[in-house]
């Protein structure tokens, strides 16, 4: 009798619950769109740091691509058959590439930059040839990471030199700022800190390149 019934009715009990069922994740996933929709506002979105506004727009085109994909289903027409294929492959690309950004930036800061401050200072000696002997002396030191060198070489920028020349107590000035300037920025003021993303690394050839 109940086979009878349900065939007269023509939909099995199963199809009849499974459409309600549906009905109603659709009603809820209504809610939650209207409330996530509201959060497209293009100043809302402005204010968001870059990745978080990079989420959020992915998962507007990922929400109305699922549910255009569910709308051709129900008229019987599969997601692969139609143009939104292209779309729905598009979408898993950038899905990758935003989750590569994502774990990049819960990631611990890296140094970005190595610098071996030997070959530096040589190549800053060379580079000027006014240095006077003291600050030759001084650029050594340097490379040797002499921190008491160091300090001198500080406390000598106070000190009045006579020169032969105007112009070349003005070069020898420059040169010696450019050296105070070079030592509190490869050593941060102390014998061992370093100011910014660099590193200190030891180096026993004479020629060896700034990294």
């Amino acid at each position: 009798m109940e086979s009878s019934s349900s065939s007269s009715r023509g939909v099995p009990e199963s199809t009849i619950e499974a459409v309600e069922r549906t009905l109603a994740n659709l009603k809820l996933v209504e809610t939650h769109l209207l409330e996530f929709l509201s959060r497209a506002n293009p100043d809302v979105l402005d204010e968001m740091p870059p990745l978080q506004r990079a989420q959020s727009l992915f998962m507007f085109a990922k929400a109305t691509t699922t549910i255009f994909a569910l709308r051709l289903r129900t008229t019987g027409i599969h997601p692969d058959e139609h143009l939104l294929k292209t779309e729905l492959e598009r979408l898993s690309l950038y899905q990758d590439k935003l989750e590569q950004f994502i774990n990049t930036s819960k990631e611990p800061s890296r140094r970005s930059t190595t610098l071996n401050y030997q070959a530096a200072t040589r190549f800053i000696e060379h580079s000027l040839p006014e240095l006077t002997p003291e600050q030759r002396k001084s650029m050594r030191d340097i490379s040797r990471g002499e921190g008491s060198k160091i300090k001198y070489m500080e406390r000598s920028t106070h000190k009045k030199r006579k020169y032969d020349t105007s112009e070349k107590q003005s070069v020898k000035a420059a040169a010696q700022e450019f050296l105070e300037k070079a030592a509190r920025e490869l050593f941060g003021g102390n014998t061992d800190g370093f100011k910014g993303p660099l590193i200190k690394v030891d180096s026993s050839s004479e020629d060896e390149p700034v990294e």
